[in-house]
């Protein structure tokens, strides 16, 4: 019965948060006002701890029912009741995955763009963008090259554009809340690895938590210290997809919570040893064997999503899915100042995640649709 009331209260959050507004603009505080009733009666001031709590009982399941704000780099005990609608959003149209995996999905973008004339610039990195009289007129490569635009449209981190690409003369800040006082998403440790031979008992999709929960959330988050135990989401796409892999073998990754680079690990020497952490773990438990049969690992830290990606601090989803970083508050998908600098990213509105960005992505589109017309 518990499940059941829980289970209407998240669809009611889902047909407000994201049927209605997800693909809205909040660039103007009169949209957040407008949402005021509507955020109140589904008791959004609330985080997704506290409202699973209200219908679950047993400490396990609370924990299995509280976990997807972490889907988008936030702590469930301080994360917006607003994204439990993150359960039904999975109930109602399910978790796919693309055979050939990411890899294809890109591909297939990248083909639809070159028949639509679009011409992609693969290896090019920008430093700045060129703001005079509150325009953005151009942009200027890591070699140099400046390119004119008529209009700016960003998916990189909108902390680290405005920190690092964006000169504080054009008086532009992206959103309300201070920078000292922006929360940012956790970092992750991305372990990629083979195995030669096949385990046909792990799912497709696992996640394997630790012993502890509130405590080792607030240690990532909060502490921002590296603890020795922790929790694991594992994928294992050769559950579905076989040529992920030669015959008689698996492919997996798993992705583990960490801190972001603002909690000052060294994971030159942390890497390895949380790699292997995370292989005696698994060997004991739902993969006996690992450490014989594991090839072909790397890994991932927060280092390099802060160098690869320019993510601020490392962070895996940039800033967090917290109240005061949401909607209104959230970098708003048009610059307040610059009008033809536009973000489609995790970090402005509605936020990370799959469903997030192209959510963000078709306010972009709106938004420039309707710019063009007033031109």
């Amino acid at each position: 019965e518990g499940y059941r009331q829980l289970l209407v209260a998240s669809e009611q959050i889902f047909d407000v948060g994201f049927r209605r507004l997800a693909d809205q603009p909040f660039d103007r505080l009169t949209n957040m006002l407008a949402q005021i009733p509507s955020l109140v009666r589904l008791k959004s001031h609330l985080t997704v701890s506290q409202l699973v709590n209200r219908y679950m009982k047993h400490d396990l399941i609370r924990q299995a029912f509280s976990i997807h704000p972490l889907l988008v780099g936030g702590n469930p005990f301080n994360t917006t009741s607003i994204y439990a609608l993150i359960h039904f959003l999975e109930r109602e149209w399910g978790v796919h995955f693309a055979m050939g995996g990411t890899g294809a999905v890109v591909n297939a973008l990248r083909g639809l763009m070159e028949r639509n004339g679009i011409n992609i610039r693969l290896n090019t990195d920008i430093e700045r963008i060129n703001i005079d009289k509150r325009l953005a007129e151009s942009v200027t490569t890591t070699e140099g090259e400046v390119i004119e635009a008529d209009r700016v449209i960003c998916n990189a981190d909108p902390p680290t554009v405005y920190k690092q690409m964006i000169d504080k003369s054009a008086g532009t800040k992206g959103k309300i809340i201070p920078d000292a006082m922006t929360r940012y998403s956790m970092g992750l440790f991305v372990l990629y690895f083979g195995t030669t031979c096949t385990y046909p008992n792990v799912a497709h999709h696992t996640i394997w938590m630790g012993e502890r929960y509130q405590a080792l959330l607030h240690d990532i988050f909060n502490k921002k210290i590296l603890a020795e135990d922790f929790s694991l989401y594992l994928h294992r796409p050769t559950a579905t997809d076989a040529s992920f892999a030669p015959a008689g073998m698996d492919s997996f990754y798993v992705l583990c919570p960490v801190p972001n680079t603002m909690g000052g690990q060294d994971w030159n020497e942390e890497g390895q040893a949380l790699r292997d952490r995370i292989v005696a773990a698994l060997d004991r438990t739902i993969m006996p064997g690992l450490k014989d049969t594991i090839t072909s690992d790397f890994w991932m830290t927060p280092d390099d999503f802060k160098t690869d990606y320019r993510s601020m601090h490392g962070a895996g989803f940039s800033i967090a899915p917290v109240f005061t970083q949401s909607a209104w508050f959230r970098y708003h998908n048009r610059d307040r100042r610059v009008g033809n600098l536009y973000f489609s990213a995790a970090g402005a509105h509605p936020g990370a995640g799959m469903p997030g960005v192209l959510c963000s992505a078709k306010v972009v589109e709106n938004l420039v649709i309707r710019d063009e017309s007033t031109l």
